[in-house]
């Protein structure tokens, strides 16, 4: 049992006569006991915080090793190659043969998420489908950005994207423009 005990009292001989003070003495225990409660209501009544996670669309095992492609028209593909520091660079088409030039990029909303909804309105507008988005990431990029880009996936309301391997070309691309 804790105790919380303050002396008192004068047992020195001589001087004047004092009279004796009683000892305090103060029971811990209830507080101990009140300190539990506390924490089980607290631990039982609070929502433990849900992971966020984000549904990806994987094909099976089976059909990686099919080598299938679909035909996918150059003018409503977007490319986006994910460099270092935090840049991107992006292309309408396909490298080598871009129907725009390549840009650097940053992210957030006056970034990649601007030219993803401007991009996506000219291209459903000029072919009357949806725009298509390939993530390829380079070496010198960081998981963060891969994230990154895939909340912007979300964000913009991109309803096909893919994340692809990157090419040599494309690798020169990003080395052109100093983000590799």
């Amino acid at each position: 049992m804790a105790e919380l005990d303050s002396g008192g009292g004068g047992n020195h001989k001589g001087g004047k006569v004092r009279s004796k003070k009683q000892s305090t003495r103060v029971d811990m225990t209830p507080m101990v006991d009140l300190m539990f409660l506390l924490i089980t209501f607290f631990m039982l009544t609070t929502t433990l915080a849900k992971p966020q996670a984000m549904d990806l669309a994987m094909p099976d095992k089976d059909d990686l090793n099919k080598e299938e492609q679909l035909d996918v028209a150059d003018t409503r593909t977007m490319t986006v190659l994910l460099g270092s520091a935090n840049r991107i660079e992006w292309f309408i088409g396909i490298a080598g043969n871009s129907l725009t030039p390549p840009t650097v990029e940053n992210f957030g909303k006056n970034g990649i998420r601007k030219t993803i909804i401007d991009k996506a309105k000219d291209i459903k507008a000029a072919t009357g489908k949806d725009m298509i988005i390939i993530i390829k990431p380079s070496d010198k990029s960081n998981y963060k950005n891969l994230v990154d880009i895939l909340d912007e996936m979300k964000i913009t309301n991109t309803k096909q994207y893919a994340i692809v391997d990157i090419s040599n070309p494309e690798i020169d691309l990003l080395k052109r423009d100093s983000i590799y």
